[in-house]
């Protein structure tokens, strides 16, 4: 059988690395080169099963980022010839075939096209390398019409050729779509290069080992039952059970009882112990992750203590503030008249601490365009893997609390987007609603 060897290299103007890059080929094959998820979920029942319904399937129909590209992203590249690349850049890894075959800009979600199928099992075992040692923007090479690759030697199939592929299993594979550079040159997503920044890179942990759970299991009909089988869950932050308790939060208090007029003071530890990366990753210009405390007197008044300062560059940006305006971008891009931005940090109260690290546009205002961010090491105030971040709160007792049992609860938030723009936007509710990653009580006694 004839075999298409397609290279997928960054779009010099999607990437903006200058002469580093050369325009990727699109239209190089048919929608037909490629088998349907169906087709193969016809013996791959299981992981069929996993894989449509784990974010890799939704990939181009999931509702903000249909949103994010066709209200924002594909305007703005024929508005703006510097981000022009964004128009085939989001879909090489949103869509891949779709960007394979030249369906560019594809049609929106409710044609139905093969465009929705996203991150396909034609993709991911297709590819057979990378044009780039530490792979980003869509570096990987896909062979079509051929053998699939596998991570297995001794894998036979009746209906394919199987080819055992040691670069599937390995973190490179994941980071030719999961590390993004910006036309100006901004990392704006470092999921892999986090990794192997941090220690779990070193101990030889990759992503696949924490993303797709290893099980017994028989991966197709027919087949041998493999005690190891890789899950093709890829659980990431959509999932709030991956969520739970991926930051751990300790709280404690100088004092266990306090007059009415004292001064109270809080520690909060949060420690990131599972995540091998940053907490938030990927597109952290969007992501939400902050930390409210609360105190409850006896007679259930409550009160919001906010964080003490630290004083390093870019604070203010790390602290909710109601009054901030942001995203003003979305206005050029959308043509609308006098628009100011909206708040920038949601529905979070005043004074609880964000754990980001913002995006600025060209223009220097912060943006959630990440194909449109000029700069963005002002400040990086995630949690690092095996990091603890410690947080103070100094709070002088109000003159209205009530004596008795006074309850100190923290509680860690996670979402998508800010709640603002989900509103903005009228997107679902469950695409910026807040998830509990995590939370810890302690008492204190008021006389």
């Amino acid at each position: 059988m004839r075999r298409f060897f397609f290279w997928l290299i960054a779009v010099a103007v999607a990437v903006g690395v200058g002469s580093q890059a050369v325009a990727a080929e699109m239209g190089k094959f048919k929608y037909s080169d490629f088998e349907k998820p169906s087709s193969c979920g016809a013996c791959h029942k299981e992981i069929y099963q996993e894989w449509s319904q784990s974010m890799m399937s939704k990939s181009y129909t999931h509702s903000w980022d249909e949103v994010e590209y066709f209200r924002l992203a594909l305007p703005h590249s024929k508005k703006e010839p510097k981000v022009a690349g964004v128009k085939e850049g989001c879909i090489a890894c949103h869509s891949p075939l779709a960007f394979l075959t030249g369906d560019i800009p594809p049609k929106p979600v409710s044609a139905n096209t093969r465009a929705n199928e996203g991150v396909s099992c034609e993709v991911c075992h297709n590819i057979v390398g990378t044009t780039e040692k530490e792979p980003f923007n869509f570096s990987f090479k896909v062979e079509a019409e051929g053998d699939k690759q596998g991570p297995r030697k001794d894998a036979e199939s009746p209906d394919h050729g199987v080819v055992h592929s040691e670069f599937i299993q390995t973190a490179e594979f994941c980071a030719t779509c999961h590390d993004e550079q910006s036309p100006y040159g901004a990392w704006v997503k470092e999921t892999y290069r986090e990794w192997k920044a941090g220690p779990y890179a070193k101990e030889g942990v990759t992503c696949q080992d924490c993303h797709m759970y290893r099980a017994p299991a028989i991966p197709a009909v027919g087949g041998k039952m493999r005690r190891d089988m890789a899950h093709h869950n890829f659980h990431g932050s959509h999932v709030p059970s991956k969520l739970a308790g991926v930051i751990d939060l300790a709280l404690y208090a100088n004092k266990q009882r306090i007059s009415k007029k004292g001064k109270l003071v809080v520690r909060a530890e949060l420690f990131n112990g599972k995540a091998g990366h940053m907490v938030p990753s990927g597109s952290s210009e969007e992501r939400m992750l902050w930390l409210e405390v609360w105190a409850i007197d006896s007679q259930g008044h409550k009160f919001h203590l906010p964080v003490d300062k630290k004083g390093f560059k870019g604070e203010d940006y790390t602290i909710a503030n109601s009054s901030a305006l942001a995203y003003q971008a979305m206005g050029e891009i959308m043509e609308i008249k006098g628009f100011k931005g909206i708040k920038r940090d949601g529905n979070v109260p005043d004074g609880a601490r964000i754990f980001r690290r913002p995006f600025f546009d060209p223009k220097g205002r912060m943006t959630i365009c990440q194909w449109y961010t000029a700069e963005n090491n002002l400040v990086d105030y995630r949690i690092g893997p095996r990091e603890t971040k410690v947080e103070t709160y100094t709070w002088k007792l109000p003159k209205n609390i009530a004596k008795g049992p006074l309850t100190i609860k923290a509680t860690l938030y996670y979402s998508q987007i800010p709640s603002s723009l989900g509103e903005f936007m009228k997107l679902p509710k469950e695409e910026y609603k807040p998830i509990v990653v995590n939370e810890a009580t302690l008492k204190v006694e008021v006389r």
